[in-house]
């Protein structure tokens, strides 16, 4: 991933799950994912796109759902992929002002690869997901513009960047400086081996809840930095799941359901002004957008092979915003306003993850 440093280049080893080859999100089959990011000044902002696969979402459709733990948020799309069940676009992460341009420029992707919507056909539900960057960002300044979304849509790729960019350029994290993160877990069951990915754009939490693999390490850097840092709450963080696990709409909401074991596990308390959504999607089976009139047939997997399941997802959030913490760089924004990067302080106070 781009060579950065990622927490278990500091001996931290999070779980008992093996990683993919990755151990990120494009390590289940057919992921991508693009950014473009905006970082000049008071611009600290971008976008990250996520690809479900790497044929037409809206004519094969996935198994898709979405969940609130707590809904401070400006999210586009949830409603009907969580009445249907169903993902026919690619997911866009951007920050909370530049929903609506992502959201055009997401039509405008799919109506240029599908000629019938609005035709001969019906709409298109297109899913965005967002945090609000505007202490580093001048987010008034509106600077994603529909060619960023675009951009990042026509380049997305098995390999990306972590930590501050794309969408994730002028998010925080605990009070320090946040962003883009990834992890992925192999499970494997007497049918098959499967794998689960997860990407965050961290954008939450108080520095003395900082929690590593169970260390306290929050607690420590208050001690050391000024309480310039030590702010409420007021965050969000999206989190994406992907998997090519077969299972049903019920099953998979039930899965992303356990980002929280993982969020909760990084110290978050989900406070009233923090936003934590999940949107998840399964490449296990397509659906086709034309009714054939011939039944359709889709895998699940039974219930009673859900714990691992449930496990994996824990893990790679965990992972993924722990990674999005330590890969990000100091950042220096919006009137000055600064966030330092994670792992500038550990090697400043010399401060151990083990």
């Amino acid at each position: 991933m781009h060579n950065k440093k990622r927490i278990r280049d500091y001996g931290v080893t999070i779980g008992e799950l093996a990683t993919g080859p990755r151990n990120a999100i494009t390590d289940v089959e057919g992921v991508t994912v693009g950014q473009v990011t905006l970082s000049n000044g008071e611009q600290q902002t971008g976008v990250t796109a996520i690809l479900p696969h790497q044929g037409n979402t809206f004519q094969e459709k996935l198994i898709g759902s979405s969940h609130v733990l707590n809904g401070f948020g400006k999210t586009t799309g949830t409603v009907q992929l969580a009445e249907l069940g169903t993902l026919e676009t690619p997911i866009v992460l951007t920050n909370t002002l530049s929903v609506g341009v992502a959201m055009d420029a997401v039509i405008s992707y799919m109506l240029e690869h599908n000629r019938e919507i609005g035709r001969t056909t019906g709409t298109v539900n297109p899913v965005v997901g967002e945090c609000n960057d505007m202490l580093l960002n001048d987010i008034r300044a509106g600077f994603v513009g529909k060619e960023h979304v675009l951009q990042a849509l026509e380049t997305a790729d098995s390999n990306f960047d972590e930590g501050a960019v794309g969408a994730g350029t002028g998010t925080l994290c605990y009070s320090l400086k946040g962003g883009i993160g990834s992890a992925s877990r192999k499970i494997k069951l007497d049918h098959g081996i499967y794998t689960i990915g997860v990407l965050v754009q961290s954008n939450f939490g108080i520095l003395r809840d900082l929690t590593v693999n169970g260390k306290y390490v929050g607690q420590e850097l208050k001690d050391y930095i000024e309480r310039d840092y030590e702010e409420k709450d007021k965050g969000s963080i999206m989190m994406v799941v992907a998997t090519d696990l077969p299972v049903s709409e019920r099953q998979l909401n039930r899965m992303i359901k356990r980002t929280a074991n993982g969020l909760a596990r990084t110290g978050s308390i989900m406070t009233n002004g923090s936003g934590e959504i999940a949107i998840g999607f399964s490449t296990a089976t397509t659906i086709p957008h034309a009714n054939n009139k011939d039944i359709i047939s889709t895998k699940m997997i039974h219930d009673d092979d859900l714990d691992v399941a449930f496990r994996a997802v824990g893990e790679a959030t965990e992972e993924a915003v722990l990674n999005s913490l330590v890969t990000a760089h100091e950042v220096v924004g919006r009137d000055g306003n600064k966030r330092p990067a994670f792992k500038d302080l550990l090697k400043k106070y010399q401060i151990s993850l083990v």
